[in-house]
């Protein structure tokens, strides 16, 4: 009995290369433009439906594209995705569960109570404001003397 992991990878290659084009964002007519005079949006379609593409095209197509032809031949977007879904930072805690546990943010913990922070933040500017009073209230004596 055959199972998924003995069986060899098949790739489409026209396939891939459209994959390649829409995470690139780049339109099939733009794509037509870059092959050259002869392609046109139709012909990049009916490529993009070919399993398999020449050595020379598929040089051709990466160069458009600005990505290695090896790149395009060997994407299985299967494993990109599995990559993807498993591998951004904070992904994993060890226990396979992906949540991040406040045990383990080790160096990362909060060393202050941030209410702590906030009535400090408040009493600051009690005191700036109690000090900007002040200003104002000898500005005012001041005016009045000279008045």
């Amino acid at each position: 009995m055959s199972t998924t992991a003995n069986r060899p990878a098949k790739r489409h290659e026209g396939h891939n290369v459209k994959r390649f084009r829409e995470i690139l964002g780049v339109k099939q007519e733009s794509l037509a433009a870059d092959l050259g005079e002869e392609w046109t949006q139709k012909k990049v379609s009916s490529m993009e439906a070919k399993e398999r593409l020449n050595d020379e095209l598929m040089d051709q197509v990466a160069k458009a594209l600005n990505i290695p032809a090896d790149a395009i031949r060997n994407f299985d977007e299967e494993k990109t995705i599995f990559n993807i879904q498993h591998n951004y930072e904070g992904s994993n805690n060890g226990d396979g569960s992906g949540v991040i546990n406040a045990g383990d943010i080790g160096s990362n913990a909060c060393t202050f109570n941030p209410l702590d922070k906030l009535i400090e933040s408040y009493e600051e500017n009690r005191r700036l404001y109690e000090r900007l009073l002040q200003s104002e209230k000898e500005k005012v004596e001041l005016l009045k003397a000279k008045g």
